[in-house]
């Protein structure tokens, strides 16, 4: 039988948490409300901006675009399942977190960060194609197989959260409610448990090394081939233009899956809680907010695109176009 929540002291239930934030220094909750706030916004609008583009212009509509629109959407999502609540936090004396809501946040978090993974890999087999068998790409990325690449991305993700929150609501929290953390992540929510954690833990290992070590195993076998086909290109122009269709997913890679496999594939002892959520605001704030940066800045598609978009609006604004040419047949 699952065990619940309650508390083994006195019989109550855990029903709040407190969330210690990320820094206990009154004097820097102010500075650092803004600068998150700041990095939320950028997040937001720039995210959003990629899937609004992606949406509207049709020379975008492309499996590797078609990627991006999902990793922006992803990364939308992520940053906004954990940062207006650390938000309200600098603003608050005492920062309590429902028990349903840590859980939810817990959940969501993990689905996030887990299709963050797929999706990534899913892009480094999309470079792989359309390097390595250029003449084959629009067969083998066919939408079908996009599609499919995703849906098993969010599957995987539904599986790994339903695990890590499902394991999580069997522990009993007693008299202890303060996690260490400015947000609901697993291993300081296991800190409060008065139950064996064991199960909990062997679960973070198993679904963190699916996640991490294979999706990144799939990554360097797929850039393997790409620097292998990149060396027997002869022309110069042509090893550049190669190597400039996969930094942008490199540097994304290289940002996030060593900011989390430098938090969770190591013990838990051998890392202290301070360094822990300073490490973690790599993955949760800064990835989400660096990736519509890292993908616009040395595309030309999108820079085009963004143009196209403008000098549309331009146009519109002076009455000089009427929309596309087959509404006024």
């Amino acid at each position: 039988m699952p065990q619940s929540r309650t508390g083994i002291g006195n019989g109550s239930l855990m029903n709040e948490f407190i969330l210690v934030g990320l820094t206990d220094h009154p004097y820097l909750q102010i500075p650092l409300f803004f600068l998150f706030l700041s990095m939320f916004i950028f997040t937001v609008l720039g995210n959003l901006g990629f899937i609004i583009l992606i949406g509207l212009c049709s020379h975008l509509h492309t499996p590797m675009y078609f990627f991006l629109f999902n990793l922006s959407f992803t990364d939308l999502c992520y940053s906004s399942v954990f940062t207006p609540k650390m938000l309200s936090n600098f603003l608050s004396e005492k920062n309590i977190i429902s028990y349903q809501g840590c859980m939810a946040q817990l959940y969501f978090f993990c689905f996030f960060a887990i299709s963050e993974c797929y999706v990534l890999t899913s892009m480094a087999y999309d470079r792989y194609v359309a390097i390595c068998n250029p003449l084959l790409y629009n067969a083998v990325m066919s939408p079908k197989v996009c599609s499919i690449l995703m849906f098993g991305s969010y599957l995987m993700a539904f599986s790994g959260a339903m695990a890590h929150t499902g394991c999580m609501l069997r522990l009993t929290f007693c008299d202890a409610n303060t996690i260490d953390h400015y947000f609901c992540d697993i291993l300081p929510v296991l800190q409060l448990s008065c139950t064996s954690t064991f199960v909990n833990e062997l679960v973070v290992f198993t679904v963190g090394g699916i996640n991490i070590i294979v999706t990144c195993l799939t990554i360097f076998i797929s850039y393997g081939f790409i620097l292998s086909s990149i060396l027997h290109i002869n022309s110069t122009e042509g090893r550049s233009k190669a190597f400039g269709t996969c930094s942008s997913h490199t540097m994304a890679v290289s940002l996030f899956f060593g900011s989390t496999a430098f938090v969770y594939l190591q013990p838990s002892s051998s890392m202290s809680m301070n360094m822990r959520k300073t490490s973690s605001v790599l993955y949760t704030n800064v990835v989400p907010m660096m990736n519509p940066l890292i993908y616009s800045l040395r595309n030309k598609d999108v820079k085009l695109a963004v143009r196209k978009t403008l000098s549309r609006k331009i146009l519109i604004r002076k009455g000089l176009w009427g929309g596309p040419r087959w509404l006024s047949r």
